[in-house]
């Protein structure tokens, strides 16, 4: 079994690394090419999280506070978790949690994220990285907004169509404190957007047709976006302030109790032994610590630091383990049963359950990890790699002994199932996780661990507050110009009405949005305007908010930022663009899985509704192409596969993905045809088909692997001619690999 991960210096276990509490990479040690040139040696002891973080995560690393700053932080920090924690069970008007929450998440904002880059001579000199005066200046005004509402919040609400001036002045405060808290934790384009937006809005009657509106002042806007609920205090901050700091704390006391290290010990030991165990090591851990990171480049990072040392011993190059870095870190948002912080606003702008999106998203994670494990059992055996011994108790062991820290998550469900509201099941879950932490004696949770993981829980949300102020600007310009539905014609209008252009188009529009501004801002500005555009061409709103939902996550892994692959690629050190496609490669199910429930009448069978008949039909088919898709990308079925086969297996998927009977037979039939055009091309070239399948199920011994396809590397330290299941060039410990 592995090391304990658990240090008594402050840090918080399982913290998302360059977060307050986290711990703190080795800041001489960066191996990022930011020049992007070509591979580099990487020292996997020695990645700088920080770094990578600050080079390739859409929000910034905070700072790692000491001294005063450091106990202020902490103490606001667990102020603001037992505020939304005492919410929970004395509710109050969202007029007076909303803005208390915003004051005292910006105050916290301006003394953990740095206005500017930390210079280099600071960090050699080893100076205390702490907030200037304008940073407590900025912290300090951050509370006026908030105390001033307050103070008389039902006449400060009511004056929305006539502030006076003192409104407009706290109002005009508050509208730049959050764009400046915007900027520092998650860069410029956001707040270039926000304004765009205003100035859209305020010179309506100077813009181009179709984007003409009135023209609206700024007390109008102020009083729209400030002192109403469809602004700053709409739905996106009541997420934050709800949802996401209770979900925060969660995630903090579960990582504190020791369940990350259980995950990824249990990883391990379930798929290790075998030659494509490594692969199948990270795509779990990639999935189980996203129960505790809502972040996709925070979780590749996480992942690099112990996976890419067992993909190269096992002999996987670089861009290909980058792949799988990436594609794992990427699945951690979309995968129940916390998801990404968007989930949460699809149940509050559909109003439905948290758990019916839960239940929404079950399918399409199936299907996602399929995708991956597919094209890791293909690439195991193209790449020729081999088996890496590591040292570890058994899964049963691990489960009977440690298996507890499922049960918390399961609590999630459950009392959501029964009728509890989401932010009880989540707080009763924390306590369940709290309580079983004492199963553990190294992972009591101490009062010490108790400050830590509430001051985790508010400094871990800070990023996401901001952002989701801001895009309440964004709704509310929408909803005062009327933007949001004529720009929603526009997408139907250029697709001349076709149901598969239009979803052509909003696609690509969720991507290039998702391009410059994190998922969770992308996939609300995307929501007000794709959403009403699929509904105009007949796409029920629970499927096109799941449409959007997937990709605004996927932007993360497209052309040209494609930043969970950039940060995979500076951990291995490959080259970053094939790194980048790679990566497409193995979530191109998740690409074309939302099409299906969107342009297939029994393709909401994916999201659990339409009845049994349709789920089932629906879930069959969509295995079958995915399975089907993964020859195609993965070049492989009992042996290399080449473009005949290929060809044939993709028609199949593409049939299967219309899920109608006959396009099902037909796709059915060209899998038929293609597995037997590839067995009779391999027996024409002498090579047995008899053992190859039995390699694929999952701790086989995989002895009908082959070398590596034509064109394809060998493993590192293996001849061309060595097969997959060659002797492990040496034998490494849990130790050595984390």
């Amino acid at each position: 079994m592995a090391e304990d991960t658990h240090t008594d210096d402050g840090d918080v276990p399982g913290a998302p690394p360059g977060s307050p509490g986290a711990r703190r990479g080795d800041e001489d040690a960066s191996t990022i090419d930011k020049s992007g040139s070509g591979q580099r040696d990487v020292d996997p002891d020695k990645i700088d999280e920080e770094a990578l973080l600050a080079e390739f995560e859409a929000e910034k690393p905070a700072r790692h506070l000491t001294g005063i700053p450091g106990h202020v932080v902490a103490v606001v920090g667990v102020g603001l978790s037992l505020y939304a924690l005492y919410w929970v069970f004395n509710p109050m008007p969202r007029q007076v949690y909303l803005p208390l929450f915003l004051s005292v998440g910006l105050f916290l904002t301006f003394l953990t994220y740095r206005g500017w880059a930390r210079r280099d001579k600071d960090k050699e000199s080893g100076k205390a990285d702490h907030p200037n005066v304008l940073d407590w200046l900025l912290a300090l005004a951050s509370l006026v907004p908030g105390i001033y509402m307050v103070w008389d919040w039902q006449g400060f609400f009511r004056r929305a169509i006539t502030p006076t001036d003192t409104d407009l002045i706290v109002g005009t405060l508050l509208v730049v404190l959050i764009l400046e808290a915007a900027r520092r934790t998650v860069g410029v384009l956001v707040p270039i957007v926000v304004m765009a937006f205003l100035a859209m809005a305020y010179f309506g009657s100077y813009m181009p047709s179709p984007f003409t509106t009135a023209d609206f002042g700024w007390i109008r806007l102020i009083g729209h976006n400030v002192m109403g609920t469809q602004g700053i205090f709409g739905v996106p901050l009541e997420v934050a302030a709800t949802y996401i700091i209770l979900f925060t704390i969660y995630g903090a006391v579960l990582a504190a109790s020791g369940a990350t290290k259980f995950f990824i010990d249990l990883s391990f030991a379930a798929f290790g032994q075998s030659p494509a165990g490594p692969g199948r090591t990270v795509t779990l851990s990639g999935f189980l610590l996203g129960t505790v990171s809502g972040s996709g480049v925070a979780t590749t990072v996480t992942l690099g630091g112990f996976g890419w040392p067992l993909l190269r011993k096992s002999g996987y190059p670089p861009e290909a383990g980058g792949g799988v870095l990436a594609a794992a870190g990427i699945g951690a948002i979309m995968s129940p049963p916390t998801l990404g912080a968007a989930a949460f606003i699809i149940a509050e702008l559909l109003n439905v359950s948290y758990l019916e999106v839960l239940v929404w998203a079950t399918i399409p994670t199936i299907l996602y990890y399929l995708g991956i494990i597919l094209a890791i059992e293909f690439d195991a055996r193209r790449h020729g790699t081999h088996q890496v011994d590591v040292e570890h108790q058994s899964a049963w062991r691990l489960l009977l002994r440690f298996g507890y820290h499922f049960s918390s998550l399961a609590a999630i469900v459950v009392f959501m199932a029964l009728g509890y509201t989401p932010f009880r099941a989540v707080v009763y879950a924390t306590v369940l996780a709290f309580l079983l932490s004492f199963l553990d004696r190294q992972h009591w949770m101490t009062p010490k661990r108790i400050w830590h993981a509430f001051t985790q829980g508010a400094t871990g949300a800070l990023s996401v507050i901001a952002v989701m102020a801001v895009a309440g600007i964004i709704v509310g310009v929408m909803t005062l110009t009327g933007l949001a539905l004529r720009l929603a014609g526009i997408v139907v209008d250029f697709a001349g009405g076709n149901l598969l252009l239009t979803a052509l188009f909003s696609a690509v529009v969720v991507v290039l949005l998702g391009l410059a501004v994190p998922v969770t801002a992308s996939f609300i500005i995307s929501f007000v305007i794709i959403s009403p555009a699929l509904q105009q061409v007949g796409v029920e709103p629970f499927a096109a908010a799941m449409f959007i939902f997937y990709y605004a996550v996927l932007s993360e892994v497209s052309p040209p930022t494609a930043l969970s692959p950039f940060a995979a690629a500076a951990i291995t050190g490959a080259k970053p663009v094939p790194t980048m496609w790679l990566t497409w490669k193995y979530t191109l199910p998740a690409f074309l899985v939302p099409f299906i429930f969107v342009l297939s009448d029994n393709g909401i069978g994916l999201l659990f509704e339409g009845g049994p008949g349709t789920v089932a039909i629906a879930f069959v088919a969509a295995v079958l192409a995915v399975s089907a898709l993964a020859v195609v990308t993965g070049k492989w079925l009992i042996g290399p596969a080449g473009w005949p086969e290929r060809i044939l297996f993709l028609g199949a998927a593409l049939a299967l993905l219309v899920m109608e009977p006959m396009w099902i037979a037909i796709g059915l039939g060209l899998a038929v045809l293609g597995t037997v055009v590839h067995v009779v091309m391999r027996r024409r070239a002498g090579h047995d088909v008899s053992g190859g399948i039995a390699g694929l199920v999952p701790g086989g011994s995989g002895e009908g692997s082959e070398t590596p396809a034509s064109g394809e590397p060998a493993a590192s330290g293996q001849s061309a001619g060595s097969g997959a299941t060659a002797a492990p060039a040496s034998t490494t410990t849990a130790r050595d690999e984390r």
